[in-house]
């Protein structure tokens, strides 16, 4: 049987029939299809924390993932998306992976490079790996294109975000859980003790493990907040490595770690979101005195 007629088949059984019983039917799968997939949605979350300096209080930073560029998310798209995050004037983006939903694929990237070239935040770009950049061969063409858009590609290590007064917070990154290499103690090998860290990593549910080193806060993807969600049912695309952490906040451990699961842009293996709307997140960061 081809791919095609399984993902046919899978498609009526899971969202088709589900919507039917439900009384949506093809009013309902339109709307997955074509309405809320475009339902962007902006986030705002405070980040305070006695380890941030003062002269970081007030420090915007976005979060934009999955953006699965090729499968039904389209560069126009792209586009307005950038527009919007530089709108909201974040003095840092970090995008946490997922750019491309089949990187060998992708014939635009001579159109995508000058897009992700106009995102602008003074104090820097970054971004992490997810497991489609490094699925279809991907990895090279990831990491180079991020690169060319003067983004740093954070890989099991980690960077300080300085400011004039020489005070600095710490931005680590880790590589994909389903399809890289995560090493933790590597990307945190270069933090010193008493610094306010912030880990970027595609798979939510590693916070588990990231709970138990001194990481104050974890921003990931992955999850598309379960992409399609019926009602009484639950969600229906749940990938390894967000069964626990799905969408939205969460802390962790005894510490504890504060995780954010951003529900992401794009959709995969299914065109439809149901009940869960695209979405980049503004944090702020506040001293906590």
């Amino acid at each position: 049987m081809s791919n095609k007629i399984t993902r046919r088949m899978f498609l009526k059984q899971t969202i088709g029939s589900l919507l039917t019983i439900l009384g949506i039917g093809s009013a309902g799968l339109f709307y997955a299809n074509k309405i809320e997939p475009s339902l962007l949605e902006i986030t705002e979350h405070p980040i305070k924390h006695p380890l941030i300096p003062k002269s970081f209080d007030g420090i915007k930073m976005i979060q934009f993932s999955d953006t699965h560029l090729g499968f039904q998310y389209s560069l126009n798209q792209f586009a307005q998306l950038v527009a919007k995050i530089n709108d909201l004037e974040p003095d840092l983006i970090f995008f946490t992976g997922d750019l491309l939903d089949k990187p060998n694929q992708y014939t635009k990237m001579n159109k995508l490079l000058p897009i992700l070239q106009k995102l602008h935040a003074p104090l820097g770009k970054y971004c992490i790996y997810g497991n489609h950049d490094h699925g279809g061969y991907g990895t090279e063409i990831y990491r180079n294109i991020m690169e060319m858009a003067d983004f740093i590609v954070l890989l099991n290590t980690c960077v300080p975000i300085k400011l004039k007064d020489k005070s600095r917070i710490y931005i680590a990154g880790i590589d994909d859980a389903m399809l890289g290499r995560p090493d933790l103690p590597l990307a945190l090998k270069k933090v010193p003790p008493h610094h306010f860290t912030i880990l970027l990593s595609h798979a939510p549910d590693l916070a588990e493990e990231a709970s138990q080193y001194p990481i104050h806060w974890q921003l990931s993807g992955h999850s598309h907040g379960g992409q399609v969600k019926i009602p009484f049912v639950g969600a229906l695309v749940i990938p390894p490595y967000a069964k626990i952490y799905q969408e939205g906040y969460y802390t962790v451990g005894e510490h504890p770690l504060h995780l954010y699961v951003n529900r992401g842009i794009g959709t995969t293996r299914l065109p439809f979101r149901f009940m869960v709307k695209p979405e980049i997140t503004v944090f702020t960061l506040k001293t906590d005195t």
